[in-house]
């Protein structure tokens, strides 16, 4: 993906260690457009157990600029730098932030999980995310779409029931082409 001259595309920036919050709240405050997608997790501290807002990206924050123009993006604080392939900044891909936003937006329980590189391409029929795609994978009896980011090789996981979905052939989606419709047995790590 080239990016044109003066276009704002979404990049995802590295932060330091539990900056996340902070850094895209500063980048709000510039006026830059944010997501920063969570999740409820349960930290365990001195054998109290307390349920916490975590990223789902930890270490990631998405931001939509203009790649020329990233030096207001890049003194930021907690901005370590723009995710890149070699020397050029590396944009996401707008179906996979696209599939990020949804997921967040929708109320479902969504995990941080491994990248998958293979797996079940399927399709949600029903419910909040109907029409998205992703990969199947089972959990412990039940099954989880995951909607990754190849480009940060992250991926985020959200359980469904298994009657919304129906598996589909190879789709449009770069890089998940090559799939064999077999179930992965891949455990999946939450």
């Amino acid at each position: 993906m080239n990016a044109e001259p003066n276009r704002s595309l979404w990049y995802a920036l590295q932060v330091r260690t539990r900056w996340e919050r902070s850094t895209a709240n500063l980048l709000l405050g510039k006026g830059y457009q944010i997501i920063l997608p969570t999740f409820k997790a349960v930290k365990q501290w001195r054998g109290n157990s307390k349920a916490v807002i975590a990223p789902l990206f930890p270490g990631y924050v998405f931001c939509r600029f203009d790649a020329n123009q990233r030096l207001p993006v890049l003194i930021t604080p907690g901005v370590v730098s723009v995710v890149r392939r070699g020397s050029v900044p590396a944009p996401v891909e707008d179906w996979e932030m696209a599939a990020i936003e949804r997921v967040a937006l929708s109320g479902l329980r969504a995990d941080p999980c491994h990248y998958l590189d293979v797996g079940q391409n399927i399709r949600i029929e029903d419910g909040p995310l109907r029409g998205l795609e992703g990969i199947l994978i089972s959990f412990k009896e039940r099954h989880r779409i995951v909607v990754s980011v190849s480009l940060l090789r992250r991926s985020i996981a959200v359980e469904i029931d298994r009657f919304q979905i129906r598996p589909i052939g190879p789709t449009g989606i770069p890089d998940l082409r090559s799939f064999s419709i077999m179930p992965s047995f891949e455990p999946a790590i939450a």
